[in-house]
């Protein structure tokens, strides 16, 4: 079977890129320029190709993967270097769209949503971050305050209150992820919501919101009312 370098240049992933960009490149001729070679059965391109179908064509299931679960896939010919490659690859496009959402001050629950949905509204597991602000609403710091399972995370409001102080914060933004895809609150996210609510109260520091994202969009306390 004929290797990449074998066909005619306009169909060579590399020289097409080079050629025409990389907009004019399908996601399997990318992902076979990272693979780099094939086998003496399949190319590259091939290979990609059925990664991409055993992912169900879905380049954010692809991202979701660990290293180990790429290889549970078991595409003859991707070994752990391929995978790490795409994996870092993959890892650089989430952080590019987290750059792109990443505002230095919040005008409103969009903008937390925002930057919140491109970096964990694909999270396997349940995240609660808490972003720390000034006065003028600029982002001081963010941070992941606790991780769990599938179902929930559990976040200890004096670790929050201990971070809030530390930074100089006179606001904060509650937020966490739903693996599940609902966005409905859970009756312990609201009585967390009040409980920190009330604890920030006593420093003089304002809980502005609370998000919650999933891959269905976002849901904020503050626009329903709740904050």
């Amino acid at each position: 079977m004929a290797g990449i370098k074998d066909w005619n240049e306009d169909d060579r992933p590399r020289e097409k890129l080079l050629l025409k960009g990389t907009n004019a490149l399908s996601n399997s001729e990318l992902l076979a320029i990272l693979i780099n070679n094939g086998t003496k059965d399949k190319s590259a391109v091939e290979l990609a190709k059925e990664l991409l179908q055993k992912a169900n064509n879905n380049l954010q299931q692809l991202a979701n993967l660990t290293i180990k679960e790429m290889l549970q896939l078991k595409v003859k010919g991707l070994g752990p270097a391929k995978a790490v490659s795409i994996a870092a690859a993959l890892e650089l496009g989430i952080r590019r769209d987290t750059t792109i959402y990443t505002k230095p001050q919040v005008f409103s629950s969009k903008d937390i949503a925002a930057f919140l949905k491109a970096k964990y509204q694909y999270t396997k597991h349940e995240v609660f971050i808490v972003m720390y602000l000034n006065n003028a609403n600029k982002i001081l710091h963010h941070e992941i305050i606790s991780e769990g399972g599938i179902t929930g995370t559990v976040a200890d409001p004096r670790i929050i209150f201990k971070h809030a102080l530390a930074n100089n914060a006179t606001s904060i933004i509650l937020s966490h992820n739903h693996p599940s895809g609902s966005l409905k609150p859970s009756k312990q996210d609201t009585l967390l919501t009040e409980k920190i609510k009330h604890g920030a109260l006593l420093l003089d520091i304002k809980v502005l919101d609370h998000i919650i994202v999933s891959e269905e969009g976002y849901y904020s306390f503050a626009d329903e009312g709740f904050l």
